[in-house]
């Protein structure tokens, strides 16, 4: 099956094979989605090795500022329920800070095919285990062909739960090289946390998805929209 638009940039622990892709599902929801969840984020670092994350178009005179994990399991989704995990770089070309979902994996079909489709967001799958309420949840690569790795968290919160809005624009790379920019609008209440992080992997993921102890945010009620994306230009 011939699915171009399934084959966006990611890093390497986000490919897909073609026996995967030949058996995934049409998209069955296009964009803008509108979303209830669960969280778990955490801020690490960015650096050279979150910079050569980026796709090349992006890359260019990019300066990663920072690294966000993240855990979020999802309760209402125009594709249902699934968990969710990943590793994003926001980044500074020009004067105007943006983000890039380099690493994402879930526990849905569906999902990584709207994702792909919708936002070029490299979605892979992932198996998941454990609870965001107790603040423990581990996922492990469920794809062969690509590089091994394993995500783990333990997270504490401390302090009040505080209002917690956020927007943001998200860029993409996809199959043709072109870069699809799409409005993040986030809200809910979060507790401040201090998060344990394990990242395992044969790849480079763990050397700009930093492990180790990380301040982030506990969010037991987050709402976000993901708006249809838009093409832009930017520099080469």
């Amino acid at each position: 099956m011939n699915r171009p638009e399934l084959f966006v940039h990611g890093v390497p622990e986000t490919a897909l094979t073609a026996a995967l892709v030949e058996h995934l599902p049409v998209n069955a929801a296009a964009a803008p989605w509108n979303c209830s969840a669960e969280a778990v984020f955490w801020l690490g670092r960015g650096g050279a090795p979150a910079t050569a994350a980026l796709p090349p178009r992006l890359r260019g005179k990019a300066r990663a500022l920072g690294v966000i994990g993240g855990f979020v399991r999802y309760t209402e989704t125009p594709v249902g329920s699934y968990d969710e995990v990943l590793g994003a770089i926001a980044f500074r070309q020009g004067l105007r800070p943006r983000g890039h979902v380099a690493f994402m994996a879930v526990d849905s079909e569906t999902s990584l095919v709207g994702g792909r489709t919708n936002w070029a967001m490299p979605k892979t799958l992932a198996s998941f285990s454990g609870d965001l309420a107790s603040g423990t949840m581990t996922a492990t690569e469920a794809v062969g062909g690509a590089p091994k790795w394993t995500i783990g968290i333990t997270a504490r919160s401390f302090g009040f739960a505080l209002p917690l809005h956020a927007t943001g624009t998200v860029l993409h790379q996809s199959h043709t090289g072109d870069i699809a920019a799409a409005a993040l609008h986030t809200r809910g209440r979060a507790k401040l946390a201090l998060i344990d992080t394990s990242v395992d992997g044969d790849g480079d993921l763990p050397h700009w998805l930093r492990p180790g102890r990380h301040l982030g945010v506990l969010v037991p009620r987050l709402q976000f929209t993901l708006s249809s994306p838009a093409l832009v230009r930017v520099g080469r």
